[in-house]
């Protein structure tokens, strides 16, 4: 009997380097919201690429966050640093824009970490190939990466090459999710993102920031699912810039999330969106535990 590899492959990086773009590419499906602005991802996600005698668990972070000022950054970066408990190959993802500095507490994690490491210096279509070569000297002074690849995850370049090393560096293991899994959340999870995501691209300042969606009804029927969703903002003056001029805002938003969202589900669907109020959930434990922030999430 053949031998069946698997193992945890986690993503690590500051804000908005790319991880979540990467993670789409090797998975080739749209698990992780992207957009341009810092801070999208909030989750441990994982995503499950699996083949007759491989099983890779992706997980991506949210970027470490220098300076949190809020619980819910603190509880992001733990969700980030969990990453260092279970990894069989871990990649660091980086850019050519790389603030790292040597006493960055990221670094002996990674200096200590024995499994495979990784370093990914990502968006290579960006600028001149000695901006990369300066990233790659610099951390090749402070850890001893067992490979440094130079990629682009938007253009897939580098990623076929990415994917075999991974493949390369798998250890044998077992099944840990059904084959046909892509990830360890439910549709909900999903849907409420892809709200998130559409308030970060069409909403400005602090508002993409300060809000949190939730799926307060899911109802699937054979042609249609009817979700209803709650979008909770910190004040009451976000709740009204939100909903808009004659709730012209909030209906531009529930437009472009159904477009996103029947497209992931692949069926028609009924979206309704409400906007509450709920004082700085940032930082209050009992709200963060509620929308999911919690070690077990």
């Amino acid at each position: 009997m053949e031998s069946h590899r698997s193992g945890f492959v986690n993503i690590i990086g500051k804000p908005n380097v790319g991880k979540s773009t990467l993670l789409n590419a090797l998975v080739g499906e749209k698990l992780s919201i992207i957009t341009s602005k810092p801070q999208t991802t909030r989750h441990r996600i994982l995503s499950i690429l699996s083949g007759e005698d491989f099983q890779i668990v992706f997980s991506d972070t949210p970027g470490l966050v220098d300076d949190p000022n809020y619980g819910l950054h603190r509880m992001m970066n733990a969700f980030s640093l969990s990453a260092f408990e279970d990894a069989d190959i871990m990649m660091l993802v980086t850019d050519p824009y790389d603030n790292f500095q040597e006493n960055d507490p990221l670094i002996p994690l990674l200096q200590k970490l024995e499994v495979p490491k990784l370093l990914l210096v990502n968006k290579i279509d960006q600028v001149a190939e000695d901006r990369i070569d300066q990233v790659v000297k610099k951390w090749k002074n402070w850890v001893d990466f067992d490979y440094i690849l130079p990629i682009s995850a938007l253009q897939k370049e580098g990623v076929p090459e990415l994917m075999q090393l991974i493949l390369s560096r798998l250890p044998e293991g077992p099944v840990y999710y059904p084959k046909d899994q892509l990830s360890d959340r439910h549709n909900r999870f999903f849907v409420a993102e892809m709200i998130r995501e559409q308030i970060l691209q069409l909403y400005s300042k602090e508002i993409p920031y300060a809000t949190e969606v939730q799926i307060d009804a899911y109802e699937e029927e054979e042609n249609i699912d009817r979700i209803r969703a709650i979008i909770y903002v910190s004040r009451r003056t976000q709740k009204a810039i939100v909903i808009g001029k004659d709730g012209m805002a909030i209906k531009k938003l529930g437009i472009a999330a159904r477009q996103e969202i029947e497209a992931f589900l692949g069926k028609q669907v009924y979206l309704e969106l409400y906007v509450k109020v709920r004082d700085d959930w940032r930082n209050d434990d009992k709200s963060l535990r509620g929308f999911g922030y919690n070690a077990d999430a």
